[in-house]
């Protein structure tokens, strides 16, 4: 099935819409081919500024309708007490809050941008997914990341080349409660090193110490940087460390 396919016998969808490269042309594929689409992005203490303006400036630049719709994401106990299913529940409570404003606006199916690279035995959410009937078309239409992201070049976007960005409770160790104070000095240290010219990094938490994993490519810009990063950084970390392992999620 090719996309074109699938939203001729689909006119009408809402998007689960991140500002990543996934759902970003997935927003650029429903419009290029004629599908009624509105993009949804649900703004939790989870996401970082930088996503939520990303989505608002790819949206205006397709002229595409995108509803913010917040949620109290730590609220939940079963999402910020961090266990080993934390991205099932979260998902579960970020789809339920699409579905329920997609249906209030008159749309009866849900998209994701889920892909063909992504591995269904790794993702947790996914099954959270399946429950909710939310369907993957660039999954469907066998679709891989580096198929989107040379599409996403020849269309013109700017997320063409973004770095693949895991939410910022991925930071926080399994087992140890999240926190919006924990949430918050991620993102801050996280700003504050893309401000230092790092690029697809991590600052993860590691007991009141900020663990910092970057690229080869990147290791000697943090010998470089040594001092403004433990400027940028002590405020908020008892400590700070590099692991020298490439980063994961």
């Amino acid at each position: 099935m090719t996309l074109e396919t699938f939203f001729h016998e689909n006119p009408r969808v809402a998007l689960a819409f991140s500002g990543g490269v996934d759902s970003a042309y997935l927003l650029y594929a429903a419009r290029a081919c004629g599908a009624q689409v509105r993009a949804y992005y649900v703004q939790t203490a989870f996401q970082p500024a930088f996503e939520r303006e990303d989505a608002l400036r790819l949206a205006r630049e397709l002229g595409a309708e995108m509803t913010v719709l917040p949620l109290d994401i730590l609220d939940r106990e079963e999402v910020c007490a961090n266990p080993p299913q934390r991205c099932y529940h979260c998902k579960r409570a970020i789809f339920s809050a699409i579905l329920q404003a997609a249906a209030a606006d008159g749309f009866d199916l849900v998209i994701d941008g889920t892909n063909a690279s992504d591995d269904a035995g790794d993702r947790p959410g996914m099954r959270a997914l399946r429950e909710l009937s939310v369907r993957s078309p660039l999954r469907e239409c066998g679709l891989t990341k580096a198929e989107i992201r040379a599409r996403s070049r020849e269309a013109g976007l700017f997320t063409w080349d973004k770095p693949a960005y895991a939410c910022l409770a991925t930071r926080i160790p399994t087992g140890e409660v999240i926190t919006a104070e924990k949430l918050a000095a991620t993102e801050t240290a996280e700003a504050e090193l893309t401000a230092l010219g790092f690029s697809d990094f991590r600052v993860r938490l590691l007991d009141g110490c900020a663990r910092i994993q970057v690229r080869p490519e990147q290791l000697a810009l943090v010998l470089e940087r040594r001092e403004e990063i433990l400027q940028k950084l002590k405020p908020y970390y008892r400590a700070v460390v590099l692991d020298l392992e490439v980063r994961g999620e």
